[in-house]
């Protein structure tokens, strides 16, 4: 018997400027060696990656380019405010006293 292969991986990277009032967007996405070679990426260039299986799938289906659809607002805006956190930010990209 031969082992069970692995699950492939599958991911979606967002981009989105606090600054800008527009939804983020879709700027990569990928399976298996090409989801490999974006994380690599990212980790080089110390991007935050966070693993939501359930969010990247619902992200899967847009086109790179294609900004995120009015019902994933919730979804993306508690993982944005999760890496503005990690990134030490503050909330949604707002520093303290900017306001």
């Amino acid at each position: 018997m031969s082992a069970p292969k692995p699950p492939r991986i599958h991911v979606v990277a967002l981009r989105h400027d606090a600054s800008d009032p527009l939804p983020p967007r879709v700027v990569a996405k990928g399976r298996g060696e090409t989801a490999e070679r974006v994380l690599e990426l990212a980790k080089k260039h110390a991007i935050p990656v966070r693993e939501d299986r359930d969010l990247v799938e619902l992200l899967a289906a847009l086109d790179v380019g294609e900004s995120i659809p009015s019902e994933l607002f919730a979804a993306v805006a508690e993982l944005l405010a999760y890496l503005y956190r990690l990134n030490g930010e503050g909330d949604a990209g707002v520093r303290p006293g900017s306001r």
